[in-house]
């Protein structure tokens, strides 16, 4: 069914433009003369297009005629070159369906006719509307005729992931098309951060981890950036990353923002994509720390009735905390994509969390491991300029730490550390002395050596250090942090000169 008024171009030709599907069984949605009054529009004033090309390109044309004069036009634009009627003539003198609508002379009348370029943004506009509307519709009759046939390759739930990752990228469309902006829109934007982390608590201009040292370091968590948060196993990384994703959530207040949009102006609302461990076990990390119930307790159901009533209130307190987990394992960095952008147009999104990155699939599989953590993580700095929000990457570190005799991790350790050091904005690392010190305890008949151990356990007890190894818009270094191993719970340390202040308020 064509919508809108007849142009000057179809009143006067003897031959105006039919329907391109005439045959087709159910009319789709198309409006020949929005394509006839932009395409004239743009045969008329070359400059036209370069408004449009951002909008509307040759296949969201309705009519294969229209289609191919775009395309002839926008090639020879994009060559400096003049695309009008004449110029135009020598390439379409044969074209069939150009013949059955008048010929060249068609051309010619799609400029006389094309009464309004200032609207052609609009037309654009229009015409792509009207194209993914089209696409809607083939896509539903698609699925349809799919989860008709009963085949062996795909069962029903593949059907229903490629389906809605279909639709996700349709959802999309047109989305990363920003172009260029004034500096007067980027410099405003940099005043309102600005204004927003001078009224914010702290004076951050990003969002609070919950640590302050952390906070001073870093300032916040900031959007659009990808954070790397490696470590070796047992050092902590995820129970910093369960703790931060927490603290965002815990703290989630919605008011006006200096922009006067309308959002997270403490915390945020957090999305926890947990590949190793399971949504259930996650959020026992977080009651733990909630409830200041070991973890290894709450596991083995080893409480005690008050302590069971203090783990079931933590959770009743927490039930209406703006943390989402999936951990759905294995998951492709094309399904990660879509679950998260379907999670900022549902319940909003501030923040992103990947635990971890050496689990995510790529999309498609590549001989070399180098260039699939590449994809990955190039996919991941995507969704952070994307979405607008930090992306915070949990990573792995290769063994040769274990064979240096300082065990501080180093970019170098990172795995595949090219594409990671080179995508990421931000990289940290979670490093505990005391987890190796624990294993150089020495035997109990040098009671020298066992003196010299216990002293240095003294030192290193209850300590961790988060080591920013890069930080692309601020200094690096080493803040020192307090763990609890029961809890599983890292806060801020406390330091020698504050402890007459600390004891003072027991």
């Amino acid at each position: 069914m064509a919508t809108g008024s007849a142009t000057m171009a179809a009143a006067r030709g003897a031959a105006a433009a039919p329907p391109a599907e005439a045959g087709a069984p159910e009319a789709v949605p198309h409006n020949i003369e929005a394509e006839q009054q932009l395409l004239g529009a743009i045969l008329t004033n070359n400059d036209v297009f370069d408004r449009v090309s951002g909008v509307v390109r040759a296949e969201h044309f309705h009519d294969p005629v229209h289609r191919r004069i775009f395309e002839l036009a926008a090639a020879r634009i994009q060559k400096n070159a003049l695309a009008s009627p004449v110029t135009l003539k020598p390439f379409l003198a044969d074209d069939e369906g150009l013949r059955q609508l008048g010929g060249p002379a068609y051309l010619a009348r799609l400029a006389g006719g094309a009464v309004a370029s200032f609207a052609a943004r609009d037309y654009a506009q229009m015409i792509h509307d009207l194209a993914v509307r089209r696409e809607l519709i083939a896509l539903g009759r698609d699925i349809a005729a799919r989860a008709a046939r009963v085949e062996t390759e795909g069962d029903a739930r593949a059907q229903i992931v490629e389906a809605e990752q279909r639709l996700y990228r349709l959802g999309e469309q047109g989305q990363g098309e920003r172009g260029f902006q004034s500096f007067l829109k980027a410099a405003t934007d940099a005043v309102l951060m600005a204004q927003a982390a001078w009224q914010r608590d702290g004076q951050l201009a990003g969002l609070a981890t919950g640590l302050s040292d952390l906070d001073r370091k870093l300032g916040g968590l900031h959007r659009s950036d990808l954070l790397i948060l490696a470590g070796r196993p047992s050092m902590g990384k995820t129970a910093l990353a369960t703790n931060i994703a927490f603290n965002i959530a815990r703290s989630y207040r919605r008011g006006l923002r200096p922009d006067g949009s309308e959002g997270a102006v403490q915390g945020g609302v957090v999305g926890f994509f947990s590949l190793e461990m399971s949504a259930e076990q996650l959020a026992a990390r977080i009651l733990s720390e909630a409830s200041g119930i070991p973890s290894e307790q709450i596991r083995r159901g080893d409480l005690s009735e008050e302590e069971f009533r203090r783990f079931v209130d933590a959770a009743r307190a927490l039930e209406s905390c703006p943390l989402y987990i999936d951990d759905t394992p294995a998951l492709p960095i094309s399904q990660l994509a879509a679950r998260a952008r379907r999670l900022k147009r549902t319940h909003g999104l501030d923040v992103l969390f990947v635990d971890y990155l050496q689990l995510v699939r790529p999309a498609t599989p590549r001989e070399a491991r180098v260039n699939e953590v590449s994809e990955i993580t190039q996919a991941l700095k995507a969704i952070a300029k994307e979405l607008d929000i930090p992306v915070v990457a949990l990573s792995q570190l290769s063994r040769q730490v274990e064979n240096r005799e300082d065990k501080r991790p180093q970019l170098s350790d990172l795995r595949e550390s090219g594409s990671i050091e080179q995508d990421a904005d931000v990289v940290m690392f979670v490093f505990r002395e005391e987890y190796y010190r624990e294993r150089e305890k020495p035997g109990d008949h040098d009671l020298e050596a066992m003196a010299r151990w216990q002293a240095l356990m003294e030192s290193v007890h209850g300590k961790a250090e988060v080591i920013i190894g890069k930080q692309r818009h601020g200094p690096i270094g080493s803040v020192d942090l307090a763990f609890e191993g029961k809890l599983t719970r890292f806060s801020d340390l406390v330091k020698p000169w504050q402890q007459g202040a600390t004891e003072g308020f027991r």
